[in-house]
């Protein structure tokens, strides 16, 4: 029996559309120009904060301000467009019913974590094993979370288990918690220098290992 530890963004759920509309809102709110998707993309996997401070950097001595607005629009606009990648709920219900045990581990905001999750129907297959943005005392690439999130479930961490993500902080946190590693290729997440386990094309992949 193994235990997985899944990221949200780019791994569970594809919400590019939703993350750059509420940074542009933001940006718009402030009087700023917008961002094209990607750019805005390519800082998403290490928390809301960190988000913030690179795509909006015009006014990053404003990081309080910014949060609360930024998190206004996310919580108007985050279930408009997102949705599951093909074959997530499937295979977590075949890993489920093998009798492996499933948890979340994300920088996302606890409350779109929850939201989302009770959108899709997702939070039947993780129970209490979830750790979303601020719940630990260490965000990934640290691997308290993944720790925190073995704890929720009842589990010691094994290298049988698995790390699922899109990006490098997934990747290393995997590695720094001594679990296997999978690399979503269909996310939209940054890769690094650790090689990952497996690199995964679908999501069912997963079955496979």
């Amino acid at each position: 029996m193994s235990a997985w530890f899944f990221d949200m963004d780019g791994t569970l759920i594809d919400s590019r559309a939703d993350l750059a509309a509420t940074v542009n809102h933001t940006r718009r709110d402030l009087g700023l120009a917008e961002l094209p998707q990607g750019e805005v993309l390519s800082h998403v996997g290490r928390g809301a904060k960190y988000l913030l401070a690179h795509a909006i950097p015009e006014r990053s001595a404003d990081a309080g301000e910014l949060f609360k607005i930024f998190m206004s629009h996310y919580g108007e606009h985050m279930l408009e467009s997102v949705t599951l990648y093909p074959g997530v709920e499937e295979t977590l219900a075949a890993l489920a019913a093998r009798g492996d045990r499933l948890g979340v581990n994300t920088a996302k905001p606890r409350f779109a974590v929850d939201a989302i999750l009770k959108h899709f129907r997702l939070e039947r297959f993780f129970g209490k094993a979830v750790v979303a943005g601020g719940d630990s005392s260490e965000m990934k690439p640290s691997p308290v979370p993944l720790f925190d999130c073995a704890r929720l479930m009842g589990h010691a961490v094994s290298p049988d288990d698995w790390m699922v993500g899109d990006n490098w902080t997934d990747i290393q946190c995997g590695v720094n918690a001594g679990v296997k590693t999978a690399f979503c290729l269909f996310g939209f997440g940054v890769p690094g220098d650790v090689p990952p386990t497996r690199r995964i094309r679908s999501f069912r992949e997963l079955l496979a290992g």
